[in-house]
């Protein structure tokens, strides 16, 4: 089998793709034949090892898994002495945001991991690029209250975070105002967005409050804006939550004084969405896949040989949703 291999931290040129024998699964572990996998922002931090203390849970000094991914769609071609949960034949999706080692042709992975069964009529690039970037989207609602008829805007819409923040904040009733690139406006609003601001020829902030409007809570997807830039778009009470720490880690420690500096602010606040429970995440989009009512936003595909050049792509901040490695 194919596989992709690193045996250090490092840029995209640090990768390569070995031959390597196919896995045999151990007690409580599936062997799976990965059908599509993504590159994503998850990714390109695991393989930098950046922010450094995403290593402590990646792997110190060196990564755990010589193979970076972090979500797979597959099927189970081989199940391990007491496993129980899937049986060989099944369809399955998964992700862990440490790293599962899925940049391969087939990979082993331990029946506790977050997965679930793939809906019929559901492909296995739609299952894969219904994970990352929807587990994260997932936790920024779960900070919050986002009752029917309550308004967020949500910056970055067009990446895999934002795209399907959009769809589950509709799902949900709420009314979404969303940011983005001007060439991608159309696709923005079908997933669901009333408003699209084209932030390559505004500044969104200043257009949204010279309009008067103000939101419930602001979303920064992609973590290219801040507090005090969105303070003003925020209702009494309203939070602002971002993908990213940002410029000196200042969105865990306004988090941290939240306490303190709320009565200054209106009641207006930071919350940082530490993601949290992958396995209440992929359990949900399998049910929204299955009733039809999420599609992940898919950009390209890469074969596995050009792994470097899935990688630089996702780097270059260019890409429109998901980016899905098909081995």
């Amino acid at each position: 089998m194919l596989t992709v291999h690193r045996a250090h931290y490092g840029p995209p040129e640090a990768l390569a793709v070995r031959e390597a024998p196919v896995p045999e699964p151990r007690p409580g572990e599936l062997l799976v034949r990965v059908r599509a996998t993504t590159v994503n922002r998850t990714d390109c931090g695991g393989l930098r090892g950046r922010p450094f203390v995403y290593r402590f849970f990646a792997g110190f000094p060196r990564p755990r898994f010589a193979a970076t991914g972090t979500d797979f769609a597959g099927e189970v071609v081989a199940v391990g002495a007491g496993t129980r949960r899937f049986g060989t034949g099944e369809r399955i999706f998964g992700f862990d945001d440490h790293g599962i080692g899925s940049h391969a042709q087939y990979f082993c992975v331990g029946e506790g991991k977050a997965m679930a069964r793939i809906p019929d009529g559901v492909g296995y690039a739609e299952a894969a690029a219904s994970a990352e970037g929807a587990h994260y989207a997932r936790n920024f609602l779960r900070k919050v209250r986002t009752p029917a008829a309550s308004e967020v805007l949500v910056v970055g819409g067009t990446g895999a975070i934002g795209s399907a923040a959009i769809q589950l904040l509709r799902h949900q009733g709420v009314r979404v105002t969303a940011v983005c690139f001007g060439p991608h406006i159309e696709r923005v609003r079908q997933l669901g967005a009333e408003r699209v601001v084209d932030q390559a020829r505004e500044d969104f902030a200043g257009v949204l409050a010279a309009a008067g409007a103000t939101f419930d809570h602001v979303f920064d997807a992609v973590g290219k804006s801040t507090f005090a830039r969105c303070r003003p778009l925020l209702r009494p009470g309203g939070r602002y939550l971002s993908s990213e720490l940002g410029s000196g880690a200042q969105n865990i420690l306004l988090a941290l004084a939240a306490p303190l500096l709320a009565p200054f602010c209106g009641g207006r606040r930071v919350v940082f969405p530490i993601p949290v429970d992958c396995q209440a995440s992929i359990t949900a989009m399998q049910g929204l896949l299955a009733a039809g009512a999420f599609r992940p936003l898919i950009d390209r595909r890469f074969a596995l040989g050009d792994i470097r050049g899935a990688f630089r792509y996702v780097e270059s901040g260019q890409k429109l949703g998901n980016v899905v490695l098909e081995p």
